[in-house]
């Protein structure tokens, strides 16, 4: 089995070729723990969520090591902890557990490791001290700061940009202790109020590049396979993991894979805009997390994926017509279709069409084994039974106009009524008896709301 992947560092796709097939590595960055998560922050979850499925499927899931951090130390948690009057510890406990509520949700495994910042200052200090010790970084007023220039050979060469490129590009702290623009914090002071830890520059607090620098090399080692997250990380978080990791004499990641950002209806998300939205508001709304997940699968990670109502509306429908369809099925053998598109650069967009066609032709076992490959039609996932939709009311309303109709002879009310639920896909079912009404496989609750 050949997978390949599009390596940023290399702007190639490549074959994947692990390090120790008996224990492939990958490490993708993670939240910073201060709010709930929306929908642009769940995009490379499900992205790397699926490559975590892959390997399992070809190498077993004892050989993949799958790293993905918390960041609970940071000036966002510190302000609104300012703000909100609350603790640092209990934003941080309550938002962590809300992320992988939500991430659940959406059917992402739980990654092997999920390290905290705040469990990993020892393993920081030393890296530090590693790093000053080999003369790519130094201390000035109570801060570290790593010197880009001691590395320019290799500094910019992910993201593709001449250090002056970025001095020119990037929001670049004006600060007196910097020996250049471009310098970067690895440790800052703190003051009483704010969390800080000891070390040999006084007390102080990590700066965000180096949390993932040292995590890494402490989970998976001096050198592992693949480092994933999204292309806003590109520059300046992974340019500088690199430039660390790298001039502490590691090797590092060998495969970078970078997802493209999320819109919705055609435009970036944003409060301003009205257009942003969390992933627990479109489950509180009813949203089943299955149906947020297949939206994502629907385009290529490498693409900028637009969220729009259109879209949510066909993939419930798809959803609910493959789970009528294998309800009771089990997965039979994994389809060469749908594998090869996964191994393809994680092409779920066409594997998403395989899955299509396997409904078509009736290879029931064949879908449900090919839509697990992609976290779909799973025991697990779905959020269907969360999603109640009472229909008594429309069916004790479309009785009084059964009656009406007996009286006045004019049917047209009732059948206009018969009509809008059939197209929201219910079916009507009417005796002397009573009205049922049962939501079919193509069942939409949105269209409810025209009647």
């Amino acid at each position: 089995m050949t997978i390949r992947l599009t390596n940023t560092a290399t702007r190639r796709k490549e074959e994947f070729v692990p390090l120790d097939s008996g224990n492939v590595r990958m490490y993708v960055c993670g939240p910073t723990v201060y709010d709930r998560a929306h929908l642009g922050n769940a995009r490379p979850v499900v992205v790397f969520d699926v490559l975590f499925r892959l390997l399992r499927h070809v190498y077993g899931a004892d050989h993949v090591t799958y790293v993905r951090n918390f960041t609970d130390v940071d000036d966002k948690i510190n302000a609104r902890a300012s703000e909100s009057g609350r603790s640092i510890g209990e934003i941080t406990e309550e938002t962590t557990r809300w992320y992988l509520e939500d991430m659940a949700a959406i059917g992402a495994l739980e990654p092997t490791h999920m390290p905290r910042a705040t469990q990993y200052i020892d393993q920081m200090i030393a890296m530090i001290e590693d790093l000053i010790a080999r003369g790519h970084a130094y201390e000035a007023e109570g801060h570290v700061l790593f010197a880009v220039d001691s590395w320019k050979e290799g500094y910019g060469k992910l993201s593709g940009r001449s250090v002056d490129d970025m001095i020119a590009g990037a929001r670049v702290e004006v600060a007196p202790y910097k020996r250049d623009p471009m310098d970067f914090v690895m440790w800052k002071p703190s003051p009483d109020d704010l969390p800080g830890w000891d070390s040999p520059w006084g007390r102080g607090r990590p700066g965000w590049h180096i949390e993932c620098s040292a995590m890494a090399f402490d989970l998976l080692g001096e050198e592992f396979d693949i480092h994933g997250g999204g292309n806003d990380l590109m520059f300046p978080h992974h340019e500088n993991e690199i430039a660390q990791s790298k001039c502490a004499g590691h090797g590092f990641a060998r495969y970078w894979l970078h997802n493209e950002m999320l819109q919705v209806e055609g435009r970036k998300m944003s409060k301003s805009l009205g257009n942003f939205f969390t992933i627990r508001d479109l489950l509180d709304q009813g949203v089943p997390g299955e149906v947020i997940r297949f939206v994502f699968l629907s385009t290529h990670y490498r693409k900028p994926m637009d969220w729009t109502e259109k879209k949510r509306e066909e993939a419930e429908a798809t959803l609910r017509k493959w789970r009528a369809l294998t309800d009771g099925v089990a997965p039979g053998p994994m389809p060469a279709e749908v594998l090869d598109a996964v191994s393809d650069d994680l092409n779920t967009a066409g594997a998403i069409s395989a899955l299509h066609k396997l409904a078509g032709g009736g290879d029931l076992p064949g879908l449900v084994a090919g839509g697990r490959m992609l976290g779909l039609l799973t025991e697990e996932i779905g959020g269907w039974d969360s999603v109640s939709v009472d229909l008594s009311t429309y069916a004790k309303q479309l009785a009084d106009l059964r009656d009406t109709a007996m009286r006045t002879k004019d049917f047209s009310s009732l059948d206009a009524m018969k009509s809008a639920l059939t197209k929201a896909g219910v079916e009507v079912r009417m005796s002397k008896a009573g009205v049922d009404l049962v939501p079919g496989s193509d069942f939409d609750a949105s269209k409810l709301e025209k009647i």
